[in-house]
């Protein structure tokens, strides 16, 4: 197992203390969580972490080089609120899913996520 693999693990291991969130698999067959039914992170096939967040906060993400625009097709075509992270910048992985679980589930400004 990578220590990509591992670190994931971890921050699955954490965010499953919430009854909200559930384990499987992402897109294709990679390890994913779930909110209410919808991906919030998962683990890429290339070993770095993908997020779904508001996309100024990807944006953000992408200026300051932390991460890169999601591209599950490898055709150009990214998802503008999806942000992978590589396991360099592991440290943030955790904070990154955490903001990510808020932002997919349910809250009181948004009660239809």
């Amino acid at each position: 197992m990578t220590t990509a693999e591992h670190r994931f693990q971890r921050l699955a291991r954490d965010l499953l203390t919430d009854p909200a969130v559930t384990e499987g698999t992402a897109f294709g067959s990679t390890p994913g969580l779930r909110v209410g039914g919808k991906i919030f992170a998962m683990l890429g096939r290339d070993g770095k972490l993908v997020v779904k967040l508001p996309k100024p906060r990807v944006d953000e993400l992408v200026e300051s080089g932390t991460g890169t625009r999601f591209d599950p097709r490898h055709d150009g075509r990214v998802m503008r609120e999806w942000v992978t992270v590589p396991a360099r910048h592991g440290r943030l992985w955790e904070q990154l899913a955490s903001d990510a679980l808020q932002f997919v589930g349910p809250s009181p400004r948004h009660p239809s996520r």
